[in-house]
Parts: structure tokens; C-alpha cells; sequence
């Protein structure tokens, strides 16, 4: 960093994962004399850096700090749709959703997966399902996305038929991702019995859901009813205490989620 910029005005100079640092407050030498023509940036992940610190104080003073929450999960199919189109491309609605539901909010994760599918599209322009489960790894017919349509379609064979992959390939959908996912489904059904909108697009807008998808949505409540999805969520905690050993002495993932499964679909 104390080195001069070649060819520009400016050099950027970045140091990841700085949280890792034993001994960063030591930059706290250079941040109090930096080099005027270095952009000079500390990325701290997962925790804040302490206020109290003397580095913290100096980059108040010597420039600027800047806080990012994680991103909601709802806000997440607009930024991967935003993220692809600026790199030229479309994503496919249930490719996306495939891609979201495995990864979660880590946003980096979801780009640089993005990036690996589009080094091998040729000269197409749309991701699909294919190049989710042939570059990303997640199957397109056993995932938890699948789990939630044959729920939400009352497909109590399809349902343990998927769950028994699960148990087959445990990295596939571990059940601390399947429970959210399905979580999701009910509570946004939830949402449709509080409304009186019938039309799929004004019941997407209201329960903040993409238009595709809406029509799982408006299955679920009509094959559960208000009392069947309420008893879903109830299951649902329940289940997901069990699954980290409360009130449970170790019965293995896809035995609780084809026990609640069965008990949803009763």
C-alpha cells in the first residue's frame, strides 16, 4: 500500500477477511499516514469492527466506515435478477428459485455460481434448471424446492419419495434448509386468508411473491385451509425443535421430515 500507483492515477488496495486478523490494529499505522493516491479498503465480515478500538477511531477520522446488513431473503430474487442482467443474461423464475432456495443469502456464493454457469452457456443468454443441476450440483427433480410443490399439492407419495433422497445424499438438503423453505410456503399461505384478492397477480403482490409461483401458493390454501396451514407452522416448530435435540434423543433428519410430512398431509 505504500507503493505508488503504475499507469493511473490510483491503486486500490483490499485486504479480505480482516476479521481473521490477530493483530489489526497494527493498520492502524499506515490509516493514520495513508498514501494519498491508495484506495485503501479493510473488508470485516460476519461481525462489526469495534468502535472502541484505536483503528476503528482512525478510519472515522482518516476516512469512512461502512456497515451492510445481510440481505432478507425476499429481497433476494431481485438482486440475482438485477446481478444476471447486468452481466448480459436472463435467469429462468424456477432455476432462480432452485439456486436461492440451496444457496441462501450469500451473495458472493450466488454470483460466483452465476459466473461458473456462464462461462459455459455459449452463445445462449437464459440460465435454466438444466445448468443449475449440471454446474451447481442441485438436482433438479430431489430438492427442497420439489418438497414444497408436493406439499402444497397434498403428494404425500412424492413428498417421501424426495425426502428419501435426501436421506440418500445428506449434503443434497440438510433439514436446517428444507424446514425454512417450507416455512415460507405456509406462512405466505397464511397471508392469502387474511385478503380478499382472488386474482394471482394482486395475491403475489400482497403475500410478496413472484407471479410464477403464485398458483402453489393459492394450492396450498385451498388444500390445507386455514385450519391445515396453521397446524402446518405448529408442525413446523415443532419439528425444528426436534431437529436440533430438543425433545428428541437423535431420530435422524428425513425420519422427522416424513413424520411431519405424513402428520401435514392427515
Amino acid at each position: 500500500s505504500r507503493r505508488y500507483p503504475m499507469f493511473s492515477d490510483r491503486q486500490v488496495v483490499i485486504i479480505k477477511e480482516a476479521q481473521q486478523m490477530r493483530d489489526l490494529d497494527k493498520l492502524a499505522q499506515y490509516v493514520e499516514k495513508p498514501l494519498p493516491s491508495t484506495v485503501f479498503i479493510i473488508a470485516h465480515k460476519e461481525k462489526k469492527l469495534d468502535g472502541r478500538s484505536s483503528l476503528a477511531k482512525l478510519i472515522k477520522d482518516k476516512g469512512e466506515i461502512v456497515s451492510t446488513k445481510k440481505m432478507y431473503e425476499n429481497q433476494l430474487p431481485e438482486w440475482t435478477s438485477s446481478m444476471v442482467a447486468a452481466k448480459g443474461f436472463t435467469l429462468d423464475p424456477k432455476a432462480m428459485a432452485l439456486l436461492i432456495d440451496h444457496i441462501g443469502n450469500d451473495l458472493s456464493r450466488i454470483e460466483n455460481e452465476v459466473d461458473k454457469m456462464l462461462v459455459n452457456l455459449g452463445s445462449r443468454k437464459q440460465i435454466t434448471e438444466d445448468d443449475i443441476e449440471k454446474y451447481v450440483g442441485i438436482s433438479k427433480e430431489y430438492n427442497s424446492f420439489e418438497l414444497q410443490t408436493a406439499l402444497a399439492r397434498k403428494n404425500l407419495s412424492r413428498a417421501i419419495q424426495i425426502i428419501s433422497y435426501f436421506e440418500s445424499n445428506p449434503k443434497a438438503a440438510p433439514i436446517q434448509l428444507v424446514l425454512p423453505t417450507l416455512y415460507n410456503l405456509f406462512s405466505k399461505t397464511y397471508m392469502i386468508f387474511g385478503q380478499q384478492a382472488t386474482d394471482e397477480r394482486t395475491v403475489a403482490t400482497n403475500i410478496g411473491v413472484n407471479p410464477f409461483f403464485v398458483k402453489d401458493y393459492m394450492l396450498t390454501a385451498k388444500n390445507y385451509g386455514f385450519n391445515g396451514t396453521e397446524n402446518a407452522l405448529l408442525l413446523l416448530h415443532h419439528y425444528n425443535l426436534r431437529s436440533i435435540g430438543i425433545h428428541d434423543a437423535g431420530t435422524t433428519d428425513a425420519s422427522l421430515l416424513k413424520e411431519m410430512v405424513v402428520k401435514m398431509m392427515n
